[in-house]
């Protein structure tokens, strides 16, 4: 399938049967050979799975996120600064098997956690990887990270296998989520789906980091050995701490996009208060032209930013993550070049 506009606003206009992961609910015979709207087949394509340093303290700590970066996506923003994988550019096919080897292996470099990028349209094969790396001593925390344009049957699916929820919330207005990812029904989708992964969630609790890299302790026996920590008690522990049982929301503040980031926040305070953290990320960098969307063609400005916010603050905001002024920088984006598969 040849992913256009169209075939994006397209959605659920497809045959009966066939993939209906996502809320494109398009319909392709994955299994067949055929291809997406998320670009994909049903087989594994992964473009890196490496240490990451780059994500919310809690989870990248000091020793790092083990992250895999999935090939393919069903949301396709104009904006996308992972282009290459987003559309299935990068990546190498692998199978069920070697998956679960790469989430020992990052188990093996003393990770925080496994950071799952973009995985939804694989969630079954991420299933039996996971059970199988399960079978052969993985214990580490599992993290899902989502661009939020999921089917709340796909992410009920995932509960059991997910330990942190870490979706962005992009948009609020239909029409910024129509213009930039031709997904009129993405806010929609999105609140249902992060309304499931707070369920199977509940509040943040952590662990120290030393509890992870020196001796790791998962599964369902891991918390006969730690205690968890409270948002409250980790503000006062020593040391890193990181999250195992929680939900991280992110918003990315677009150029012009100051009042729909301020709708995000106020939707997501009056519905979840202190259940969640609320990531507000400034690092948004055009990473190619975009003629027909000349507003997108430069950084957040410093103003913008900070009027988001002193907004977040006059609502009463507890639980939240910020980003210095030198954030909308590459380092955020490695390389996708098959490191690690």
């Amino acid at each position: 399938m040849t992913v256009t506009g169209e075939t994006l606003k397209a959605g659920g206009s497809a045959k009966k049967g066939g993939c209906r992961l996502c809320p494109r609910d398009c319909g392709t015979k994955r299994e067949a050979g055929q291809t997406g709207v998320c670009g994909q087949t049903d087989m594994l394509k992964v473009a890196r799975a490496a240490l990451h340093y780059w994500e919310e303290p809690c989870i990248s700590g000091e020793a790092g996120s083990g992250t895999v970066f999935f090939s393919g996506c069903a949301l396709h923003c104009v904006f996308c600064q992972n282009k290459e994988i987003a559309d299935g550019t990068a990546g190498k096919y692998i199978t069920v098997e070697r998956l679960a080897e790469i989430f020992l292996e990052l188990q093996g470099q003393q990770a925080n956690n496994v950071n799952l990028v973009t995985p939804g349209h694989f969630v079954p094969q991420i299933k039996k990887a996971l059970d199988k790396a399960k079978r052969q001593g993985f214990l580490l925390p599992v993290v899902y990270n989502t661009g939020s344009y999921e089917s709340v049957e796909n992410i009920r699916s995932l509960e059991g296998y997910i330990d942190v929820y870490l979706p962005d919330l992009k948009y609020k207005d239909a029409a910024l989520s129509a213009k930039y990812s031709h997904a009129p029904d993405y806010f929609l989708h999105a609140g249902q789906a992060i309304a499931e992964m707070v369920r199977q969630t509940g509040e943040p609790r952590f662990v120290p980091e030393s509890v992870l890299t020196d001796s790791i302790i998962s599964g369902e026996e891991r918390w006969k050995h730690v205690q968890w920590m409270t948002p409250e008690e980790m503000e006062d522990a020593e040391g890193t701490s990181i999250l195992v049982r929680g939900t991280v929301v992110r918003h990315l503040l677009l150029p012009g996009c100051l009042s729909d980031a301020k709708g995000i926040i106020k939707y997501l305070l009056d519905t979840y208060g202190d259940k969640i953290y609320i990531s507000l990320m400034s690092q948004y960098t055009p990473a190619q032209h975009l003629p027909d969307y000349p507003e997108l063609g430069r950084r957040v400005t410093e103003r913008e930013y900070e009027a988001l916010l002193d907004y977040a603050i006059e609502l009463g905001i507890n639980l939240g993550f910020i980003q210095d002024g030198e954030a909308a920088e590459e380092s955020f984006i490695p390389a996708f070049d098959g490191y690690g598969i």
